[in-house]
C-alpha cells in the first residue's frame, strides 16, 4: 500500500494520493511491511517515530518525492525577537512548546564528554548555528573564539535562561534583523528515530534531515541519532542530506542499558575500560546476534555540520556498509570536546565496510574503537582532516587524523585509500593491514595508547567468533601484528604552531612519514624464535615474551621526500626527487596533480591476498570478505584491475591519479 504525505495540503486527509496526509508522522503509525510513504516537498517541523518494523523481504520505505525537497527539521521557527541593547536581540520563548524535553535546560553530558555548559540547543541564523556563550556579557561583547575552525562567525553569540516558566534566549545578530531573516531554534531531540526498539527493515530515501536537539552518544550510554535504527536491523539510509545535529547525525548505536547508562560519569566505582567491557558482555547476554541487529547500509548520503560526530555507533552498527557518502565539517565548531568526535566514530565496527566515502574537514576523519575485527575502509579519499592552521586546541582529541584504530585485535583492512592529511594513521592497536595506500602523514601511538591513562594498568578488549558477535575471548594490545605491502608514503609538510602546543602539552605528534616507527618490531622468523627453543623444556621458559610486540610484514612499499622505511624494510624503493601530491578541486570535483607516477621506479611487486596477509594473530581470523570469502586486492581505487606486477599506490596506472576522485 502507498501512502502520500504532502505539508502543503490544506487539511489532513486519508494518506491516498488525491487527500494525503499532512504529516508524516499519521503515515509512520500506519505503515506496515510493504508498505511505502510517499512524501511531497515541504517542510516537516515534526519527529518522526515509526511504530511498525518492515521485514527481509518486505521493507517499509519513506520516499521524497523529489529528492531533497521533503525536508524534516527539528527546529522550529522564532519571530518574536525584541531588541534589548545595541546588535543584541531577546526572545521569550513560552516552556509549554518543548514538550518533557526542552533542550535550553538540558546539557549536553556523558561519559568521555569533556567540556562544561553546553546545552543541547541552538540558534540558527539562515540555516548557520550561531555560538552558545555561558554569560549575557559575552553576546553584548562578544569575542573571536580560536578553538573555532570558522571563526569569523564566532561573534554571533547566544544565551539562555528560564524566567517565569519561559526560556529567554539573547542573541547578537549583528544588524541583521532576526524578524526579517529565518531564525530557528531546535526543539525536538530526534528527527527519524524509532522511540523503541527492534523496529527493523526501514528505508529512509532522499530527504533532508536537520536540526535535532540530540545528547552526547559514547558506547556505555544511550546512543542516540538524529536519524537511525534504535537497536535493530536492516536500514538503509539513502540519497539523504543530514545536517545540523547537536552532536550525532546518524546513529547505529547502543540501546538503553539502565543498570549500566554513563556509569563511568555517574558511579566513578569502575573505570570506563571495565563499564564498555560490561556493556559489551550485557548487551551478548540480552540480544546482541547478527540475527537480531545490525546489517545496516548507509549510502549516498551528504552528512555535515554535526558536532560530535556524522555517524556514530556502538554494537548496533556490526556487519553494516557505509559507501559514497559525502562526510564533512563535523565537529568545526570545537563547543564540545571528548573521546567521541570524528566524521565516523564506531565501536565493535565488526564486518563494516567503508568504502567510496569523501571525508573532509573533520575533527578525525573516520575513529574505529574497540573490535574493528574484519572491518574494512576501502577506497576512499581523506583530507583535511586536521585544524586549519591558527586554531587553538583546548585538547589533543582536538588534533585529528585522517584514521584512528584503537586498541583492537584486527583483523582491519586499510586498502585502496588516499589519505591526504597532516597525520594520516593513529594507531594504538595491531592486527591492521595497509595495502595499495597513498599516505602522506606519520603513524602515531604506535606501540603506545593502550593502557590506561596514566597507569600501567593496559586495557584488555574481546575479539570475537569470526563474522559473528559471540566473544571469543579478551586480550591487552601488544602491538604490532601489522602488514604494510604495496603503499606509497610521502612525507608533506606539518604545521610548526601544532607541532609546538603539541610539544609543551606532551602530545605525541611524530614527524616522520613511513613505517620507521616499527623498525625494533620483530620479524615472522624473530618472533618464532622465541618459542621454538632447541632443548628447551619448559622449566624456565621466559613468559615476557608473550607479552613482547607481535611481528610486522613489509613489501613492495615507495618512500618519498624522506619518508622512512623500517631498518627492517623489504623489496621497497625510495624516490630521491622531490615528489608533490596535491589535491585540486574544481567546481567541486576533486583531482591530484601530482608528479608521483612519472618518478615511480619499476620493480618487482606481487599481487596482495588473503593468502599473503595471513590471519590476524589474537582472533586467529583471515583478511577475508565478511562472507569468509579471499580477497585478491586486484582492483584499485577506480575498480580498474591491476597487472601481475601492480605499482604501489591505490591507482592501477599512473594515468588515473589525475583523474575526478570525487
Amino acid at each position: 500500500m502507498q501512502y502520500y504525505v504532502n505539508a502543503q495540503t490544506r487539511r489532513s486527509g486519508d494518506g491516498t494520493k488525491e487527500r494525503p496526509f499532512k504529516t508524516i508522522s499519521e503515515a509512520a503509525a500506519l505503515a506496515k511491511p510493504g508498505d511505502e510513504v510517499l512524501v511531497f516537498p515541504g517542510l516537516y517541523r515534526e519527529y518522526v517515530d515509526p511504530k511498525h518494523a518492515g521485514t527481509e523481504d518486505a521493507r517499509i520505505v519513506y520516499r521524497s518525492v523529489e529528492p531533497r525537497k521533503a525536508i524534516i527539521s527539528g527546529a522550529e521557527r522564532v519571530t518574536n525577537w525584541q531588541p534589548y541593547q545595541g546588535d543584541v536581540w531577546v526572545s521569550t520563548i513560552p516552556n509549554g512548546i518543548f514538550g518533557d524535553y526542552n533542550p535550553y535546560t538540558v546539557k549536553v553530558w556523558g561519559d568521555w564528554y569533556l567540556a562544561d555548559n553546553a546545552h543541547t540547543g541552538e540558534v540558527y541564523l539562515n540555516g548557520r548555528s550561531m555560538f552558545e556563550v555561558y554569560a549575557l556579557n559575552d553576546v553584548l561583547n562578544p569575542q573571536v573564539d580560536l578553538k573555532s575552525w570558522d571563526k569569523s562567525f564566532t561573534t554571533y553569540t547566544w544565551f539562555t535562561e528560564q524566567k517565569d516558566g519561559n526560556t529567554v534566549i539573547y542573541a547578537n545578530f549583528h544588524g541583521v534583523d532576526p524578524n526579517r531573516e529565518n531564525v530557528e531554534i531546535n526543539v525536538r531531540r530526534n528527527c527519524f528515530y524509532p522511540s523503541v526498539t527492534g523496529i527493523g527493515y526501514i528505508t529512509l530515501s532522499g530527504f533532508v534531515v536537520r536540526q535535532a536537539a540530540t545528547q552526547w552518544a559514547p558506547p556505555t550510554a544511550y546512543q542516540e541519532g538524529m536519524v537511525g535504527p534504535h537497536w535493530s536491523k536492516g536500514w538503509i539510509i539513502e540519497d539523504c542530506e543530514i545536517s545540523d545535529s547537536k552532536c550525532v547525525g546518524i546513529s547505529l548505536g547502543k540501546y538503553l542499558q539502565p543498570n549500566n547508562e554513563n556509569k563511568w560519569a555517574t558511579a566513578r566505582v569502575k573505570h570506563g575500560t571495565q563499564t564498555e567491557r560490561d556493556a559489551i558482555c550485557q548487551a551478548q547476554i540480552e540480544d546482541w546476534t547478527k540475527e537480531l541487529v545490525g546489517s545496516h547500509i548507509i549510502r549516498r548520503c551528504d552528512i555535515h555540520d554535526c558536532e560530535q560526530a556524522g555517524i556514530v555507533g556502538h554494537l548496533g552498527c556490526a556487519f553494516s556498509i557505509i559507501e559514497d557518502n559525502h562526510i564533512h565539517h563535523i565537529n568545526n565548531k570545537q563547543q564540545l570536546k571528548g573521546a567521541e568526535i570524528g566524521g565516523i566514530k564506531l565501536h565493535a565496527a565488526i564486518d563494516v565496510i567503508f568504502r567510496r566515502n569523501h571525508i573532509h574537514h573533520c575533527t578525525r576523519g573516520i575513529w574505529l574503537d574497540w573490535q574493528a575485527q574484519g572491518t574494512r575502509v576501502t577506497q576512499n579519499l581523506l583530507h583535511d582532516n586536521t585544524p586549519p592552521h591558527g586554531t587553538a586546541l583546548p585538547q589533543e582529541l582536538s588534533l585529528g587524523e585522517d584514521i584512528f584504530v584503537e586498541v583492537s585485535h584486527g583483523p582491519t583492512l586499510i586498502d585502496n585509500n588516499v589519505m591526504l592529511s597532516m597525520f594520516s594513521l593513529k594507531l594504538a592497536t595491531q592486527g591492521v593491514a595497509l595495502v595499495h595506500n597513498i599516505i602522506s602523514g606519520p603513524f602515531i601511538f604506535v606501540g603506545s595508547g593502550t593502557n590506561n591513562s596514566h597507569t600501567n594498568q593496559p586495557r584488555y578488549t574481546p575479539y570475537h567468533v569470526p563474522h559473528r558477535t559471540e566473544v571469543a575471548g579478551f586480550m591487552t594490545i601488544l602491538h604490532g601484528d601489522n602488514r604494510f605491502y604495496n603503499n606509497v608514503f610521502v612525507q608533506n609538510g606539518f604545521d610548526e604552531d601544532f607541532l609546538k602546543i603539541s610539544a609543551e602539552n606532551g602530545w605525541e605528534r611524530i614527524t616522520t612519514t613511513g613505517t620507521e616507527p616499527f623498525s625494533d618490531y620483530p620479524t615472522h622468523d624473530e618472533f618464532m624464535s622465541w618459542y621454538f627453543i632447541k632443548g628447551d623444556t619448559g622449566d624456565k621458559e621466559d613468559r615476557n615474551k608473550y607479552y613482547r610486540h607481535l611481528p610486522v610484514y613489509t613489501g613492495g612499499n615507495v618512500f618519498c621526500n624522506g619518508a622512512k622505511p623500517s631498518a627492517k624494510e623489504v623489496n621497497y624503493r625510495e624516490i630521491k626527487e622531490q615528489v608533490y601530491v596535491n589535491l585540486v578541486e574544481k567546481d567541486g570535483k576533486y583531482s591530484l596533480d601530482t608528479n608521483l607516477y612519472e618518478l615511480m621506479p619499476q620493480f618487482a611487486t606481487g599481487i596482495i591476498s588473503t593468502a599473503v596477509l595471513g590471519e590476524a594473530f589474537e582472533p586467529e581470523q583471515k583478511f577475508e570478505n565478511p562472507d569468509g570469502s579471499p580477497i585478491v586486492f586486484k582492483l584499485d581505487y577506480f575498480d580498474e584491475e591491476r597487472g601481475v606486477n601492480p605499482l604501489p599506490g591505490p591507482f592501477a596506472c599512473g594515468c588515473e591519479a589525475k583523474e575526478s576522485l570525487f
